[in-house]
């Protein structure tokens, strides 16, 4: 009976000790790596106890949302995940441990158009070039990939000027919701921020020779309230257990 006591006791030290210990993080993280983190957020949280916050918002760009723009308000955040160079800029502000700083995943450009619409030749250069040429409007985002569309694929292509009128940066929202309501005919993003949204038809990646591959990474601002906490979080988010995760939202893992 004391041995039962005893370990009733001991368990009961153990709960309230991983209890105590448990924090509340906040984790603000932009889209290209959010519906891998939507997956895995919870997993963590339920092997941890920890509690996470989620904040969203693009990884750079002029609206209130972004995440630069958030940890100037002097919003808090125990953890972000962001484009990776973005990330730098605000090592490089002194905003962000350095030595926080790990390597998630590598994200690609796709494209997609309206449900039930067919699927326009994207395979090769000149296929591309030809589908943009055709196309009545073109959307991208205001983060990494639309960014690399606006001033570098077009002028790859030689079609900069044909396409400057009919092209829109679609800002804070989803590119392909607003393709899916018909707005934009083609619309541009990373593969994992166009894979969930309803309403699409998913055509595939641009040829990887006119591909932008945008590293993810997150990192512990210097403010954060639970830093030691949040380095776990990101070993995690960075574990080979979890890359099958990963690599189904459309993100391909980083080679170590």
């Amino acid at each position: 009976m004391r041995a039962s006591l005893k370990a009733l006791l001991a368990a009961t030290l153990l709960a309230g000790s991983s209890l105590a210990q448990a924090a509340e993080l906040t984790v603000m993280t932009s889209g290209g790596f959010t519906a891998a983190y939507k997956q895995l957020g919870p997993q963590y949280a339920a092997q941890s106890g920890d509690t996470l916050v989620t904040v969203l918002g693009p990884s750079m760009g002029k609206a209130p949302e972004a995440i630069p723009n958030r940890l100037a308000r002097g919003e808090h955040a125990d953890v972000v995940i962001m484009v990776g160079y973005a990330l730098d800029e605000l090592i490089r502000q002194g905003k962000v441990d350095p030595a926080s700083r790990v390597e998630l995943a590598d994200s690609r450009i796709g494209l997609v158009v309206r449900e039930g619409q067919a699927k326009p030749a994207i395979g090769t250069a000149d296929e591309l070039k030809q589908t943009l040429l055709a196309a009545r409007s073109v959307a991208y985002s205001d983060s990494a990939s639309g960014v690399y569309i606006e001033k570098e694929l077009y002028k790859k292509l030689g079609i900069q000027d044909q396409l400057v009128g009919k092209s829109t940066m679609v800002e804070r929202i989803p590119v392909a919701s607003q393709v899916a309501k018909g707005t934009y005919q083609l619309g541009f993003q990373q593969v994992a921020e166009l894979l969930p949204v309803p309403g699409v038809t998913y055509v595939g990646k641009i040829p990887e020779g006119l591909q932008s591959v945008t590293r993810f990474a997150a990192g512990i601002p210097n403010t954060a309230e639970h830093p030691a906490e949040a380095k776990q979080l990101l070993k995690y988010l960075a574990s080979p257990g979890v890359q099958p995760a990963v690599r189904a939202t459309g993100l391909d893992s980083v080679a170590r």
